[in-house]
């Protein structure tokens, strides 16, 4: 019945509401507006419209829809892992068994029978894994077997647990391989490397910046290396030692520099990367002297060695570098762009060479392998072509003649942890295997591939001459003249489409999963039924760490996507050079194009705050700013340590901080706008509906819901409404569920010149919304993914109207749930809509009242307030639980649950925290 409402909307076309905003709603008619329709007839743009309605999860002939603007229909056979992401793996050295490292889903490792094509055990700190290890924390590459395959090493954040392979390749006896800590430096370790006998193996310390020797036996470090910077891959040939490091080179004199994980590494200021990459050389005939450097391009991941040459792949610069290993030479760059229209973006992360010399290069964001034709180091390669995968392929290898590859996300988060929904920690990996095809099926599967990813000509078409001349919302060519001079972009936190939405019948919720319906976000619900309901809008990442960069960058890169097993060295990567890509972020692309920025917190690192500067007195002080006009009163100071953002932000807007409530993050804001008015570019985050806060959830998703109404209603009564449109979206929507996908976010767009009145059902993600941003401001796509995205004009319209948004009262009080009141007292709401769903009660039933202190006291210890407040860094399963209680009255269980646990007792509760210190 799903698919055929969808199929009926398409041919229907959008949706709108008749007659004002009230207090009841009013039924939706058939507007008869084709979508595709505002396409004018052949003008070149991307191919992202080829979703039409589909929804995420959905099989159609093209392959399996996943949140990133891609279909997924991988060659050759595919075994789904449903017990987390696969962050690496490798092959027994007799090719019958495939060991994976495994975060999100309960177990840091598992051992795939390749033969009979089944996950064979998995291993991790639950008391149901035998054996049982202290934590699943795991490391950016590895498991590594041991020459005869008698043991199996696995990299964790202070070492590796050491196993013993049994006859039927199930591992037991682990035994942890600690590398101390140097200072509050972290061992991180990266990929180990057995010497010959076996007897010694070398560890690239990734968070030490240094490789060491380790007795195979007693475990005792025997000898160190100074490397570069997050070493990272291994490879011994011969008596030497390469090292890819990710970082690259060690900082100069005259260098500029930017943090990572306690290292100063050479960055560009403006874009943030780093600018250098290299391959260490250890000589282990000589082992004291100082290794050497090879140049190679950035971001060096995998390493790969045979006949000679040693193949590198360069993630940031998409390519590999070929070493001549005698000459310790690059020889050969070989690029890894299949589509013209970007250069950056495809991200490829290993590599293989098989026995008939055809060069395998996995392209992580790409969902492909790409085949080379490959003879010697100084031969250029011939391209052949693209191979599907599944989601984020992440490792190559051959087992004989056939080809097995690891595929970090799989099928995208589609296990089924409960009955009634999806959540984005929901994850899947998938194992691939096949026997490489002749080229003629290669060629083939290459345009598929293509079709899957969107990539067709002209899709970043630049205006030239007079042809684009009619200002349009959404130019057709980039650097088109639009009506829209302003853009502002409120980022949220976390929540799904049924979980906000999930309560309006003219859209496609769940109202069993409304936990924040109408009167808790009464104007989110009014911006809705006033400006449009977009029911088919997915974020794409699996939390904040991904989330906000698929925002400021339209893609996560490899890094981020690679540490989420262990998460120590970076979440969050405002602060570390390795998390961003070469080409900048959403800001710098609108500097150069002459637009100007201002920001109000999002992507900020650094927080600092008076003492005093409480949840309730900066509540009293904004109620006081709002009376009488006044500035604030406390001094609070938001900071990025990225010198573009730094420039461009206002500073006494705090970032993350449940401990700050967006109405006061309103009145920075508004003083800042009646002063000095818009950027072209506006970027907010508004990060109260995290919940986790001194209120409860409801009363800190109503203050997120208050600030956002607020704000639109200041700039739709001001001069700049006429040229401005409001783009409103999550940053992730991992702390939830929702019936379609847990990708699947309450997105809004808010403008006289956007379709008002409308349900609009096509497919959109994060990475469409950017390009639509980039597409009104003309700023340059960052990298493939938003160069393949289309632009949004079908929710815009050039009959602009420009009836302003008014701002609706709290139904839900803000104080609620408050252990200490404010000194201005509590908040007293506007009475709610007897037709909508009654916001949640604050008050605990008495038989409860001692399960939900025990969950007061978990919560206080998870970092959600004060300066050092960082997002997620509570566990998913628990936080989402807790929330859900808050917002039932504490009466009942979470989906496809029979009670409510205490915090220790949640399913999914040994799962890491993104933030965990260990």
């Amino acid at each position: 019945m799903q698919v055929t409402r969808r199929r009926r909307r398409a041919e229907e076309g959008h949706l709108r509401f008749l007659g004002r905003r009230v207090g009841r709603r009013i039924p939706l008619v058939t507007a008869g507006i084709t979508a595709l329709g505002v396409v004018a007839a052949g003008a070149a743009f991307a191919q992202t419209h080829q979703f039409g309605t589909d929804q995420v999860g959905q099989i159609t002939d093209q392959g399996q829809v996943v949140s990133s603007d891609q279909y997924i229909a991988p060659y050759g056979d595919r075994l789904v892992v449903d017990n987390g992401k696969i962050m690496s793996s490798s092959v027994s050295p007799d090719g019958t068994h495939l060991a994976a490292s495994l975060t999100d889903g309960g177990s840091a490792l598992a051992v795939v029978d390749l033969k009979n094509w089944k996950v064979q055990q998995l291993v991790g700190s639950s008391a149901a894994s035998s054996p049982r290890i202290s934590g699943n924390s795991v490391g950016q590459e590895g498991p590594t077997y041991s020459p005869d395959g008698s043991q199996l090493w696995l990299g964790q954040t202070d070492g590796y647990t050491r196993f013993a392979v049994k006859a039927d390749g199930s591992v037991t006896d682990p035994a942890f391989i600690r590398i101390p800590a140097d200072g509050p430096r972290h061992a991180l370790v990266g990929e180990p490397v057995f010497s010959p006998d076996g007897s010694t193996v070398y560890s690239a310390v990734n968070g030490q910046n240094r490789v060491v020797a380790i007795d195979a036996a007693s475990g005792a470090v025997e000898r160190s290396w100074a490397v570069g910077n997050a070493p990272r891959d291994m490879v011994e040939v011969g008596t030497k030692l390469y090292v890819s490091n990710e970082g690259g080179r060690p900082a100069e004199p005259g260098d500029t520099t930017l943090n990572s994980y306690g290292t100063q590494v050479p960055a560009d200021p403006k874009t943030a990367a780093t600018t250098t990459g290299t391959v260490s050389v250890i000589d282990l005939a000589h082992p004291d002297a100082a290794p050497g450097a090879i140049d190679v391009g950035l971001h060096p991941t995998a390493l790969y060695a045979r006949k000679g040459a040693l193949f590198v792949t360069n993630t940031a610069t998409n390519d590999v570098s070929v070493i001549d290993t005698h000459r310790d030479k690059v020889v050969q760059t070989i690029a890894t762009q299949p589509w013209p229209e970007a250069s950056v973006g495809y991200e490829p992360d290993a590599v293989t060479l098989t026995d008939d010399g055809r060069l395998l290069v996995t392209l992580g964001r790409a969902n492909a392998v790409a085949v080379y034709r490959y003879t010697s180091p100084q031969e250029p390669v011939g391209y052949v072509g693209l191979l599907p995968t599944d989601y984020f392929p992440a490792e190559v290898a051959t087992v004989g003649d056939e080809v097995v590859i690891s595929n970090t996300r799989g099928i995208d988060a589609r296990r089924t942890t409960t009955g009634a929904g999806h959540g984005t920690h929901d994850t899947t990996s998938s194992v691939q295997r096949f026997k490489l095809p002749d080229d003629q099926v290669i060629r083939s599967e290459t345009a598929k591939v293509f079709r899957q990813n969107g990539w067709h000509g002209g899709s970043v078409t630049t205006a030239r001459g007079k042809g684009d001349t009619r200002p349009a919302p959404v130019p057709l060519r980039l650097g088109g003249s639009s009506t829209i001079k302003h853009v502002f972009m409120i980022v949220k936190e976390n929540r799904t489409y049924d979980q906000v939405f999930g309560d309006v019948p003219e859209g496609d919720g769940d109202p069993s999963l409304a936990q924040f319906g109408e009167n808790v976000t009464p104007n989110q619900h009014a911006l809705a039924e006033q400006f449009g309901l977009y029911d088919n809008t997915y974020d794409i990442g699996t939390n904040s760490a991904e989330g906000h960069n698929w925002l400021m960058q339209a893609d996560n890169p490899e890094y981020t996507e690679s540490s989420a097993g262990e998460y120590a060295r970076s979440y969050d990567t405002e602060d570390d050079a390795l998390g961003h890509q070469r080409t900048g972020f959403l800001w710098t692309g609108a500097q150069a194009a002459g637009k100007s920025v201002r920001n109000f917190g999002e992507f900020q690192q650094f927080l600092t705050k008076p003492s005093d500067a409480s949840w309730q007195n900066l509540y009293c002080d904004a109620k006081n700013m709002d009376a009488t006009g006044q500035d604030t009163a406390y001094t609070l100071n938001s900071s990025s340590p990225i010198p573009s953002l730094n420039d461009v932000s206002v500073h006494g807007f705090a970032k993350f901080d449940t401990s700050v409530p967006d109405v006061y993050r309103y009145e920075i804001w508004k003083r800042d706008f009646e002063k000095n008015g818009p950027a072209n570019l506006n970027m907010f985050w508004l990060s109260s509906d995290h919940t986790g806060g001194p209120a409860n959830a409801a009363a800190q998703v109503a203050d997120n819901d208050l600030a956002t109404g607020r704000i639109v209603d200041k700039i739709s009564h001001s001069k700049y409404w006429k040229d401005s449109a409001v783009f409103v979206v999550e940053d992730d929507s991992q702390a939830g569920l929702d019936h379609v996908d847990g990708h699947r976010a309450p997105i809004q767009i808010i403008s006289p010149w956007a379709r008002h009145g409308v349900v609009d059902s096509h497919y959109y993600t994060q990475i469409t919304l950017i390009r639509t941003i980039e597409q009104i401001l003309g700023i340059h796509p960052m990298n493939q993914k938003d160069s393949a995205a289309s632009p949004m004009r079908a929710a815009f319209t050039r009959h602009p109207d420009f009836t302003p948004f008014e701002a609706l009262p709290n139904r839900t009080s803000l104080t609620d749930g408050l252990k200490t009141p404010p000194s201005c007292g509590l908040d007293e709401p506007a009475p709610q809509d007897p037709h909508a769903a009654a916001a949640p009660s604050a008050t605990v039933p008495a038989d409860m009242k001692p399960l939900a202190a025990t969950w007061e006291r978990w919560k206080s210890k998870q970092r959600l307030t004060g300066p050092n407040a960082v997002p997620d860094f509570a566990n998913p399963a628990q936080m989402n639980h807790f929330t859900w209680y808050e917002t039932h009255g504490w009466r009942k269980p979470y989906p496809g649950e029979n009670k409510i646990f205490a915090p220790e007792d949640v399913p999914g509760a040994y799962l890491p925290s993104p933030e965990s210190d260990g």
